[in-house]
């Protein structure tokens, strides 16, 4: 059996990364693994002028990273159980390319990610953030799909 003894786990705070965090709670005590939970702050750009081209706002940046910590804290002391051990994590960037480098940085064993169906011309433009770290991270990454089958339950 392989060892895993860290689970990274993207956190959005949307009710798909909740349940799929109630796996990776599963998975940290059947394998008695570390929960790394990330949070990912997009950089927000706003369009300021046509000379000038975009403009940053850091402050807002700011506040969402913190904010980000501040929950991440909370899920971790409210939701995590006693024997289990958890990190937050909290990176800014494109959300898959920091989930794959935290998993790199941290030297995680698996990365559990939610995931849920874009339709349409949405899906061909953009994909989905779990769809590029299945495709490109250097761990084994677990999705978890949200309406189908359920082995956990909350």
């Amino acid at each position: 059996m392989p060892k895993i003894s860290r689970i990274l786990v993207p956190i959005d705070f949307s009710e798909y990364s909740k349940k799929t965090f109630l796996y990776a709670i599963d998975f940290a005590k059947t394998f008695n693994a570390e929960l790394l939970l990330v949070y990912v702050v997009e950089p927000i750009i706003y369009p300021a002028d046509f000379g000038f081209g975009q403009v940053a706002l850091p402050s807002m940046e700011k506040d969402m990273h913190e904010r980000g910590r501040e929950q991440l804290d909370i899920l971790v002391e409210k939701e995590v159980p006693e024997g289990v051990y958890a990190r937050a994590i909290v990176r800014a960037g494109k959300p898959f390319v920091e989930i794959i480098q935290a998993a790199k940085d941290e030297k995680a064993d698996l990365i559990i990610i939610a995931t849920h169906g874009h339709s349409g011309i949405e899906h061909v433009l953009f994909g989905s953030t779990a769809e590029k770290v299945i495709r490109k991270s250097s761990c084994p990454v677990l999705s978890i799909r949200s309406s189908e089958r359920d082995f956990v339950m909350p």
